[in-house]
């Protein structure tokens, strides 16, 4: 099997992008609205919004501009190419660095920290602060290929990026990851692999314990109730992933606003600003994001990342019983649904060298607030370097 690695264009057909602007011309909408709040979903008004700009204002040209410049790299690995964005920065002495997105997030959700984190001479900072940055893509997202086998599930996943790190020439690296990217991130931490310096997350993927419930802080109590609101209400996407996500997979493959809903309807839910995703996010980084999904049809491919998980018996490797030991930092935004508190993180993780609660922000933390974490990432490494 080839090693290689290889540079990579993205060029979309202008007959692919004209193919959408018709299917946005002739969406059926639906009808028979029982309620004018987002109790059920996204409102009819906010999504027909979204659809005008995305027909008539939005240009892919540009992102597709934005992607190509930071450089777009394919390496197969366990036999499956993989994409991933490779930014080196201009200190030679900086540290190498591997963020893993989530979904419905992309490479995408990083851009605004890839310049800060890569050249922070550039922007201010203190250039012994830099790192390389290696963002791959997940297995069926984006542009990159799509799993013909089942078993790409996140243990595979996070042995692929370090065979990724070791196929660069690094030879000591640090990861980051939120969301999905957590899961991967904390997976990499569990095999300590020669070289692996530590991590910093933005979220954390366990369940609390009975004990954890019955003793909990006041702030707990109320994490503890946004989660709970998560999971009973917010959460269906999930279940429909984890079991079926080659039923959904045909409404994100044929249809625009049908994957716009799917994905939007999660910037709403989960942003620092619940409920309102325009006063989080702009169309455009809303539209780009979803782009990836629609452009190389990867709707149900990364939707079946879900099912792999629950197929593999996938559970969160920061257990009490079996700490994850290399060291970590960690931000953990005021609007994620299911954060937690540090005296519950260090339970599972034994040598925590960061914590921050900041004052705003939710689940898309990169994109949302790209300071603090370019900040708290510094902080972290700082540490380690």
């Amino acid at each position: 099997m080839s090693t290689a690695i290889e540079a990579k264009t993205i060029a979309v057909p202008e007959e692919q992008l004209q193919d959408l602007r018709n299917r946005l011309a002739r969406i059926r909408w639906p009808d028979g609205a029982t309620v004018d709040d987002i109790s059920q979903g996204p409102v009819p008004a906010k999504l027909r919004a979204l659809a005008d700009y995305w027909a008539n204002g939005y240009d892919w040209r540009r992102v597709e501009s934005e992607l190509n410049g930071w450089g777009i790299h394919r390496t197969t690995i366990d036999r499956l190419p993989i994409d991933f964005l490779h930014i080196r920065s201009p200190e030679p002495d900086a540290l190498p660095l591997v963020l893993t997105h989530g979904w419905p997030g992309s490479v995408l959700e990083f851009r605004k920290v890839i310049g800060p984190l890569s050249d922070p001479a550039f922007y201010g900072a203190d250039p012994r602060s830099a790192f390389h940055l290696v963002i791959p893509v997940l297995p069926g997202f984006g542009f990159s290929a799509k799993p013909s086998e089942v078993g790409w599930n996140i243990p595979r996943i996070a042995r692929a990026w370090v065979e990724l790190m070791q196929r660069l020439g690094y030879e000591r690296w640090g990861a980051q990851g939120g969301d999905l990217g957590c899961a991967v991130t904390d997976e990499i931490a569990k095999l300590q692999p020669a070289g692996f310096i530590g991590s910093h997350l933005n979220f954390a993927m366990f369940p609390p314990t009975p004990d954890e419930i019955e003793n909990a802080t006041p702030a707990e109590r109320e994490a503890l109730r946004d989660a709970k609101h998560f999971w009973d209400e917010l959460s269906g996407y999930a279940k429909e992933q984890q079991t079926r996500p080659q039923t959904i997979g045909y409404s994100l493959a044929d249809s625009p606003i049908g994957l716009a809903a799917w994905i939007y309807a999660m910037f709403q839910d989960t942003c620092g600003t619940p409920g309102d995703a325009e006063a989080s996010f702009t169309y455009d980084e809303m539209l780009d994001d979803i782009m990836l999904y629609w452009l190389p049809n990867s709707g149900a491919s990364a939707a079946r990342l879900y099912w792999e998980m629950v197929q593999s018996d996938w559970s969160s490797p920061a257990r009490i019983d079996d700490p994850i030991r290399t060291p970590v930092g960690f931000t953990m935004p005021p609007k994620e649904a299911v954060r937690k508190s540090r005296r519950q993180l260090e339970r599972r993780y034994a040598n925590i060298v960061y914590f921050n609660e900041p004052s705003e922000g939710g689940h898309f933390f990169a994109l949302e607030q790209p300071d603090i974490l370019v900040a708290d990432i510094r902080a972290t490494f700082t540490q380690l370097r």
